[in-house]
């Protein structure tokens, strides 16, 4: 079930160059939200009509709250940085499927780059079994290293090589030799088709989380679809909707 909500900012500060964290109490929304999740963020400025879309970086059930963390890349995500606490925002939330908890693995990669890191922190808390987490950044301006720390063995990619494995998360897992039943992933459309690849060449599971610029952020606008491999119901052709049917889909569901 989603909500349209009134969020009251509790705390917000800049923790990397241009990614802001973001705490929001938010009652209804983190009471029904599970990780891999997003919400839509509305602009106070009204000329900006679309909502943004924000993953959902930790979910504090008890005390009503969302964490957000996201980076300023726009007009609407610099406005949101310039808000402080007892500011508010219009969400509508959660949205999107999330990933599965439920299939039972033993061993998992949890794979974020870039943006696609904050998912990852929730992720691990709720995931079963042994977790390893590979992060990759492009330099050493690491955001959430400790909160990723604390559910799961964490490794870091850096692409000049500043902490870490120098290369990608993909160098960082062989690197490590890393081993795992599944990966569940979130972060750019390169990183995810070599992360897939790598999964059909070990024979792992693959759950895959697609950023998208979106509009309407509940699948009536199909302005994110992704191609599929089956005909969608809704469209009679082989797309899906990333707000709507994902955003985490099984790799093996997708093309990229």
């Amino acid at each position: 079930m989603k909500y349209q909500e009134t969020a009251v900012i509790a705390e917000q500060q800049e923790i990397a160059e241009h990614i802001y964290s973001l705490w929001l109490k938010a009652d209804k929304i983190a009471r029904e939200a599970r990780p891999g999740q997003f919400v839509s963020v509305y602009c106070r400025d009204e000329s900006r009509l679309l909502p943004r879309p924000i993953s959902i970086c930790e979910i504090d059930k008890e005390g009503g709250r969302l964490r957000l963390v996201y980076r300023t890349a726009g007009a609407g995500t610099r406005e949101f940085s310039r808000l402080a606490a007892g500011d508010s925002l219009e969400l509508v939330g959660p949205l999107g499927n999330g990933f599965p908890l439920d299939k039972g693995y033993r061993k998992v990669l949890l794979v974020g780059g870039g943006i696609g890191v904050p998912p990852m922190v929730e992720l691990a808390k709720w995931l079963p079994g042994e977790k390893m987490t590979v992060s990759g950044y492009r330099n050493g301006d690491l955001f959430l290293k400790e909160e990723l720390s604390r559910n799961s063995a964490l490794y870091i990619a850096t692409e000049d090589g500043s902490v870490g494995t120098k290369g990608n998360v993909l160098d960082a897992i062989r690197e490590n030799h890393l081993e795992a039943d599944a990966i569940f992933a979130c972060g750019p459309s390169p990183m995810l088709k070599a992360l897939k690849a790598y999964a059909e060449e070990m024979g792992m599971d693959c759950y895959l989380s697609l950023e998208e610029r979106m509009a309407c952020g509940i699948g009536a606008c199909l302005a994110c679809v992704c191609t599929s491999k089956d005909v969608d119901a809704h469209t009679n052709v082989k797309n899906k909707r990333i707000c709507k049917d994902g955003p985490v889909f099984a790799a093996e569901e997708i093309e990229l």
